[in-house]
């Protein structure tokens, strides 16, 4: 018996330490610029542990807490003046599975800067608060970390490090994109070359400058001229276009509603091209004038051969050249050059390889319906993409018309119906009689099938990595933010919708339940109602805490039990609101001022609870004592039940 008492006490106090400690995911140092007499920059230094990230100061709504930095206004007043805004080294943004959404945040280390004007010569330091939210792929901390930054041993520079580094940096990931955007360009002129405006004119082409050039090198280099002409053409249109918008300001256009419908009718309109609805042409008279000057001969009528491919292919080109460049162009500088480089760089690259190696030529395949098939594939394509325009305008505007549900419901139906139609079960006006399916084809049509069937779960909330950031977001364009057909509940215990009395300070909660965001109040709460309390400490942005709202908490065992048998308390450690002067208070813990209710309720749990991870669950009695062990994230329902069940069970004992 002794040893089974000390074999569970052991597995007792594990299990607390597993679930008491406290996390500083975090280190932070600080280090002074002088830059002259009276400036200085102030830079903040983050080393990050590892699968951890901080998070940046630029953060999209609903997603984790940037890190932000809080100056004593009152001694900013007589002593210094902020300059600018605080700077930050480069941030990755990428999809965070904890928040399901992209976010922008650092890993392993980030630094900060924030350039000052000192107006109190006998200035010795100053103080400033980091407040910042860390995450890794399980759980979330919310720290503050006092900084102090010595203006008498402060390093004299010459410039800003920060924006040396940052600028470095800077050039790197532009470098990296532009880089991005020239093979992604070279891949759509690729496809180009598949559609049936382009493909047949390559074995003619080719043929015609070996068969009627003097020389086997003579029709080489012709050749070259010619893919070469057809890169230049493009590449003007790209220069141009990037003469136009050479500054970021079609970044700053693309975000409006005038672009976004431009975009969406003329996707419309290539869509609908593409599928066979009508052509799009350029007036006779261009084409004749192009044709005409590539009967002139010498460079003068390769160049003009060139430009003629350009103007008969218009119909099939000009939908994806238009894409990749109008997209290109939101990025400013030289984006539109480096596109229109790639693309024409794929189309004119076959070209100069046959005339090389001619005998290839024997190896293309034969032209065919399948060309069209290419074409119409493009066409499904850029109708899905046009609703992503349009879904732009109605965030815009507000009008709530494209909801996420229906932008995923047109999603469903265009890749069904493009899946349909690979399989042979739908046919459009240019289609050829199809005798069989090939097997490229059916991988087509399974593939394409697969992504719809994937796209199904996310009428019911489904993140939908693959496709994050397309559709309009579940928290703020969303019918049904919960998914489809799930509706918050507000039961007895009997299982009857009910109307809810709320207590003096209360809220509706999560799920409508009854919560209380002051411990004081809610102690005496529970005291009339003579209930139990449940400590709920949670985070504005905790993922996890949500998660268990949304997933265990709804289960009608627990609901029922959270509903009729506890006092529901939830302490947001995230919570900014400043306390009154008169209730800040120094931090037992840290050198810190305790000075919002976030602050307050964090400290209460580092202290009783030996941790600073939510969530984190306790049942107490009416003298304030815990009567259950400290549970956090519990995900399996029945586990939970029971954890519930137990605390609210010894409260009557």
């Amino acid at each position: 018996m002794k040893h089974k008492l000390a074999y569970f006490i052991t597995l007792f106090f594990i299990a607390f330490l597993s679930q008491a400690q406290v996390l500083n995911p975090v280190t932070w140092t600080s280090e002074t610029q002088k830059i002259s007499d009276t400036e200085y920059n102030l830079v903040f230094k983050a080393e990050i542990k590892e699968h951890w990230h901080l998070y940046s100061q630029d953060m999209p709504e609903g997603g984790a807490l940037p890190t932000e930095f809080i100056y004593d206004s009152l001694s900013q007043i007589n002593n210094y003046k902020l300059i600018g805004k605080t700077k930050e080294s480069p941030y990755t943004t990428a999809y965070d599975k904890v928040f399901e959404m992209d976010l922008n945040y650092f890993d392993e280390e980030a630094t900060f800067s924030q350039k000052i004007e000192v107006l109190n010569p006998g200035l010795a330091s100053i103080e400033v608060e980091a407040s910042f939210q860390a995450c890794d792929d399980e759980r979330c901390v919310y720290q503050n970390k006092m900084l102090t930054f010595d203006l008498t041993n402060a390093a004299l520079v010459t410039e800003n490090s920060l924006d040396t580094e940052v600028n470095e940096i800077k050039a790197d990931k532009e470098s990296k994109g532009l880089l991005g955007i020239f093979f992604t360009s070279f891949f759509l002129g690729f496809l180009v070359l598949l559609t049936p405006c382009v493909f047949p004119m390559i074995p003619m082409t080719v043929s015609y400058f070996t068969k009627q050039s003097k020389t086997r090198a003579a029709g080489i280099k012709n050749a070259l001229l010619y893919g070469f002409f057809i890169i230049v053409i493009y590449t003007l249109l790209g220069t141009a276009i990037s003469a136009i918008f050479g500054s970021n300001a079609m970044y700053e256009f693309s975000t409006g509603v005038t672009f976004n419908t431009i975009m969406f009718i003329a996707l419309m309109v290539f869509a609908f091209s593409f599928l066979g609805a009508f052509e799009i042409m350029l007036p006779n008279s261009w084409v004749n004038k192009v044709d005409s000057g590539a009967n002139r001969g010498g460079i003068a009528g390769i160049f003009f051969m060139a430009l003629a491919l350009a103007v008969v292919s218009f119909s099939c080109t000009f939908p994806i050249a238009g894409t990749a460049l109008l997209d290109a162009a939101t990025k400013g500088g030289i984006a539109p050059i480096v596109s229109m480089l790639g693309f024409s760089s794929a189309i004119a690259l076959p070209f100069g390889l046959f005339a090389f190696f001619p005998s290839w030529l024997n190896t293309l395949p034969k032209s065919g319906g399948w060309l069209n098939t290419v074409k119409v594939v493009l066409g499904f394509l850029e109708l899905a993409f046009a609703f992503k325009f349009l879904s732009m305008i109605d965030l815009v505007l507000e009008w709530h018309f494209l909801e996420r549900e229906v932008f995923l419901a047109i999603w469903i139906a265009i890749f069904g119906t493009l899946g349909l139609y690979l399989l042979g079960k739908i046919k459009l006006p240019h289609d050829s009689p199809l005798e069989h399916i090939s097997v490229g084809r059916l991988s087509m049509a399974i593939l394409t099938l697969s992504f719809t069937l994937y796209l199904i779960p996310g009428l019911w909330g489904a993140p939908l990595k693959l496709i994050s950031g397309f559709p309009p977001p579940m928290s703020t364009n969303s019918e049904s933010p919960y998914g489809v057909g799930y509706t918050k509940k507000q039961l007895s215990s009997s299982g009857e919708f009910i109307a809810k009395d709320l207590p003096d300070g209360a809220h509706f909660g999560p799920n409508d339940l009854i919560a209380f965001h002051d411990y004081d109040t809610g102690m005496a709460y529970a005291k009339k109602v003579n209930k139990p309390i449940m400590l709920d400490f949670t985070g504005i942005t905790c993922v996890n805490c949500r998660k268990m709202e949304e997933q265990v908490w709804v289960e009608d065992e627990i609901y029922a039990l959270l509903d009729n048998h506890v006092v529901l308390i939830s302490l947001y450690v995230d919570d900014r609101t400043k306390l009154p002067k008169d209730q800040q208070y120094e931090s037992e813990l840290t050198e810190n001022t305790i000075k919002t209710i976030g602050h307050k309720w964090l400290e209460f749990q580092q202290t009783r609870y030996n941790t600073n991870a939510q969530p984190l669950y306790v049942i107490q009695n009416l003298e304030g004592e815990d009567i259950s062990t400290a549970v956090g994230y519990t995900p399996d329902v029945k586990e939970y039940y029971e954890w519930l069940k137990e605390g609210i069970e010894n409260f009557k004992k």
